[in-house]
């Protein structure tokens, strides 16, 4: 008896059709100083390429048009710690579950099982409760001196997590956070807005653009990678927005006076299409990838992303019909003209 055939994976939703090679000396391992020097490469609607500067942004915006930006904070969400027996521990926060109670990664997993306890000062310590079946992060219960603030403890002995492909950074730890960050959240930074100074957004008021803040903590469903060659079955952890009212009424005088909705990263514009019009607050796991059909936003600013990334898959299908292939393209042409990637490089603007 012989088996049925598989029926082939369309390059579009196979994990594969988003690999491409990116030299080491290509990923940013330091941010450039102004921000806004670093380089932007401009995609237009006809698909038409610019290499320009990021200070150069207001000029392909208009009066009328509304910026939208995730006014998330990274918290110091890498705290390091040892066993009862003396083994080091490493952890990153990934999101409150409870009275000073953390889903958390951990090094070494395999050897943090239910009961481990972990310490990182002498009236600072946690116990393994569980664990995320979907994640295999852990479930942590803190146990802290009575009347102490688990928040103000994790900012003393806590470490800003930059990413693990930044290796030999010289960078402060400002410089992983935009200058409007205000609501601390995340443990990722909404890179895109790295970019932004206050001379800038000066500019850009200047020339008559809005802007407007959604907060989305950037977390474990961001970065996530995808374990499946369908990458339709792959399954976004959930990560906590909020779409105001006023954001909501702010984009609707703007798309009804014919001004245009730019998204200022990946983040915000997950936040927007899953609030679609209207006022949200809670979780999203919503996965963008080509054949989404888009709602709200017109424009994006985004950095470039890793090789097989659910970023990658969102931003090849906000450029449309063969999306995919055209971005893979646009990338090489990236790295050809020596364009910095990842979080502490350069962007793009991408019009619809």
């Amino acid at each position: 008896m012989t088996s049925s055939p598989v029926p082939e994976l369309a390059p579009d939703y196979a994990l594969s059709a988003y690999d491409y090679e990116l030299p080491s000396d290509r990923i940013a391992q330091d941010p450039v100083t102004p921000r806004d020097t670093s380089r932007l490469l401009v995609i237009d609607s006809d698909r038409n390429l610019q290499h320009r500067n990021f200070y150069e942004l207001p000029e392909f915006l208009q009066a009328g048009d509304l910026l939208v930006f995730n006014n998330t904070k990274v918290i110091p969400a890498r705290m390091y710690g040892h066993k009862l027996s003396g083994v080091p521990v490493e952890i990153l926060l990934m999101e409150p579950i409870g009275a000073d109670r953390w889903l958390a990664l951990v090094k070494p997993g395999k050897r943090l099982p239910i009961g481990s306890t972990i310490v990182f000062a002498e009236d600072v310590k946690a116990t393994v409760e569980g664990i995320d079946p979907t994640t295999r992060a852990r479930e942590l219960q803190f146990h802290i001196a009575a009347g102490a603030d688990l928040d103000k403890i994790i900012e003393q002995i806590g470490t800003l997590p930059l990413p693990p492909y930044v290796t030999d950074s010289h960078a402060e730890a400002e410089r992983y956070q935009t200058i409007y960050a205000k609501i601390s959240g995340a443990i990722a930074a909404p890179t895109a807005g790295l970019h932004f100074t206050e001379s800038l957004f000066a500019n850009l008021a200047a020339k008559g653009i809005d802007k407007a803040f959604v907060t989305l903590h950037v977390g474990i469903g961001t970065f996530r990678p995808v374990e499946t060659e369908d990458i339709t079955k792959h399954v976004m952890h959930n990560e906590w927005c909020e779409v105001s009212e006023e954001v909501i009424a702010k984009i609707k005088a703007t798309k009804a006076n014919g001004g245009r909705v730019i998204g200022v990263g990946s983040t915000v514009a997950r936040s927007l299409e899953s609030a679609n019009y209207v006022a949200y607050r809670g979780k999203t796991n919503l996965m963008i990838y080509p054949s989404y059909e888009w709602k709200v936003i017109d424009a994006m600013v985004t950095n470039f992303h890793l090789p097989k990334s659910t970023l990658l898959m969102m931003v090849a299908s906000f450029l449309g019909k063969e999306g995919r292939e055209f971005l893979m393209k646009v990338y090489q042409e990236a790295i050809a003209k020596e364009y910095r990637f990842y979080s502490f490089g350069d962007a793009m603007l991408i019009f619809r």
